[in-house]
């Protein structure tokens, strides 16, 4: 299991494989913004538009390969715009595919993440994700500290509204 940083044209160049793990974990039922059934060119579409805020420094990707070759996860970390907020960045898209999951893949998309944002200055990083998912069950087990449950936030991929948990973590002393 290879993971790897992508720039904006490897963003680009790989939106049709990237696109291929999106529509499975949208199919699965992971609520990650996206209703089902997720479309292959909506879902390239989406990677592609994604390439312009790498290249902005806005975002950054990584994506993890199976042995055998297929994108089997991912994750980003947006970086906000604002002045005031440059110490913190948001973990998006964790997306792990089903072949993956059970073998410590969203473990180490996070901790890469995570270092990354270290290295980068980044004091506190915060998501949002699905009440009671599993997902929810990772980020609680690596240290990631609920802050509080805002209900009906967003549609499962099957369009039924579900409440969303807000985490955070900081990940190095800030300074003052």
């Amino acid at each position: 299991m290879t993971v790897t940083r992508l720039d904006a044209d490897r963003t680009r160049d790989l939106a049709a494989e990237l696109a291929e793990l999106l529509t499975a974990v949208v199919a699965d039922g992971a609520s990650i913004g996206f209703l089902a059934p997720l479309g292959r060119a909506e879902a390239i579409a989406w990677w592609r538009e994604r390439a312009a805020a790498v290249a902005a420094g806005q975002l950054a990707v990584w994506m993890a390969r199976g042995d055998d070759g297929r994108v089997t996860g991912t994750v980003g970390l947006a970086f906000p715009g604002k002045p005031n907020s440059r110490h913190r960045a948001e973990i998006v898209k964790l997306m792990v595919h089903r072949d993956g999951r059970g073998r410590g893949l969203g473990r180490r998309l996070l901790a890469t993440a995570e270092q990354a944002a270290a290295t980068a200055g980044i004091t506190l990083l915060h998501l949002d994700t699905e009440t009671d998912s599993p997902a929810e069950h990772l980020y609680r087990t690596v240290g990631w500290t609920r802050a509080g449950v805002i209900p009906d936030y967003a549609a499962s991929p099957a369009g039924v509204l579900r409440p969303t948990s807000l985490y955070y973590k900081r990940i190095s002393a800030p300074t003052r």
